[in-house]
C-alpha cells in the first residue's frame, strides 16, 4: 500500500510489507457507511479513490456535515477520546468509493516509534485545530454569503465535487438558502 511508504518512510521493508498485509481494501457504493456513530472506531483509512463525508445526524433525523476527505487522504481516530468512546458521527461514501482499511493497533505498534508518524500526528492535530478555529470565527462572525465566499476561496475543488445540499448543510444554512444565494451572486446551480 503506497499510502504508508510514503507517510512513513524509514518502516523497514519487511515490516511496512506486515503492516499492508492487514489492510483491506474496500469498494463503496455511493451513500454506504464506513464508520456508523455508535461503533467504535477501529481502523485508519486512506482514500484511494472517491470523496469520504463526515456528518452528525441529530435527534430528529437532521444531518449535519462535518468534514469531507477526497483521495489520498488519510484518517484515523487521532485522539485518546474518539479510540475509546464509540463514534458520535458518520463516515459515508458521497460517491462510489474505494478505501483502504488498516487496523489502528497494528498501524500504532508499528510505527509509534517512528519520527514520521510522530511528524504525521502533529500536522494532523494542527490541521484539525486550524480549521476548527476557522470554522469556528467563520460562523460566529461572517453571513452565509462570506461562509460560502471562504469555501470558494479555500476549497474550490469541493464545489465541484460535493452535491450543493451537502455544503449547504457544512456551511450552516439549508439547501434552498445557498441556491439562492448562488443565484444573487450569479453563480448557476447544477
Amino acid at each position: 500500500m503506497r499510502a504508508l511508504a510514503h507517510r512513513f518512510p524509514e518502516l523497514p521493508s519487511d515490516a511496512l510489507a506486515a503492516l499492508a498485509g492487514q489492510a483491506h481494501r474496500v469498494s463503496l457504493d455511493a451513500n454506504a457507511t464506513l464508520l456508523a456513530a455508535g461503533a467504535p472506531w477501529q481502523y485508519a483509512f486512506w482514500v484511494e479513490q472517491g470523496l469520504l463525508r463526515l456528518f452528525y445526524i441529530d435527534s430528529e433525523g437532521r444531518e449535519s456535515n462535518k468534514n469531507f476527505h477526497a483521495e489520498d487522504a488519510f484518517i484515523w481516530p487521532v485522539t485518546e477520546v474518539l479510540r475509546r468512546e464509540p463514534a458520535a458521527f458518520f463516515i459515508a461514501a458521497l460517491g462510489p468509493a474505494t478505501v483502504w482499511c488498516l487496523p489502528y493497533a497494528a498501524l500504532e505498534s508499528a510505527v509509534a516509534r517512528l519520527p514520521s508518524w510522530t511528524a504525521l500526528q502533529l500536522h494532523a492535530l494542527a490541521g484539525l485545530l486550524d480549521d476548527k478555529m476557522r470554522r469556528e470565527q467563520v460562523f460566529l462572525q461572517c453571513t452565509a454569503r462570506e461562509r460560502y465566499e471562504a469555501l470558494l476561496r479555500e476549497r474550490p475543488e469541493w464545489t465541484q465535487r460535493i452535491p450543493l445540499r451537502h455544503l449547504a448543510s457544512y456551511l450552516g444554512m439549508t439547501d434552498v438558502s445557498l441556491s439562492r444565494l448562488r443565484a444573487g451572486m450569479k453563480l448557476i446551480d447544477s
